[in-house]
């Protein structure tokens, strides 16, 4: 079966949006992926799981994205751009992850800069913000590379894996993006 269509292209990853068909392969990643993703996020890992997950992007102030293997379609990792807000604000906030057999292979790095060029031209933001927990070195190392800021710490943030997790604020506006696309790295 061919996969859906890309949003976005690189030399080895590509972006597109989540579909119902994609279930059986997000989920065996998954589960798959339990020792690299814990403590630090617990994506679905069941058919009943994905589908409620599904729902849950299928809203206008969300965008679930896959990351993909260009050459193959196969699923490397999810980016979703959760919480938009419009008007005055147009901020998103970031919720990713690799699946363990892609991790370390690059493949995230130019998945999230698909995803920049993505939140910042058609979606239309200004400003997207990362909220990673202290000790998740290999997140907070992400979104460094792709010209994040780190602007604060906060206490208790958000409820993962069944208890208050204290995150560390990470965020990049267009104009930083745009600035950072242009200069030599």
């Amino acid at each position: 079966m061919a996969h859906p269509p890309f949003l976005a292209q690189g030399a080895r990853a590509a972006i597109r949006r989540f579909e119902r068909r994609d279930g059986a392969e997000f989920t065996a990643l998954a589960r798959m992926s339990r020792d690299l993703h814990h403590p630090w996020l617990s994506p679905p890992t069941t058919d009943e799981a994905f589908a409620d997950y599904l729902a849950r992007l299928s809203v206008p102030d969300r965008e679930g994205l896959l990351v993909c293997v260009r050459a193959t379609g196969a699923i490397a990792g999810f980016i979703n751009v959760n919480n938009i807000v419009r008007n005055a604000f147009q901020s998103g906030a970031l919720g990713y992850g690799a699946f363990a057999s892609s991790a370390g292979r690059g493949l995230m790095s130019e998945g999230l800069a698909l995803v920049l060029r993505h939140a910042f031209g058609p979606l239309g933001l200004h400003r997207l913000e990362a909220n990673i927990q202290p000790g998740n070195e290999a997140s907070a190392r992400l979104v460094k590379r792709a010209g994040f800021r780190l602007e604060g710490y906060s206490p208790a943030f958000l409820y993962v894996n069944g208890a208050w997790r204290d995150h560390e604020r990470w965020a990049l506006t267009g104009e930083m993006w745009e600035a950072g696309v242009a200069a030599p790295r």
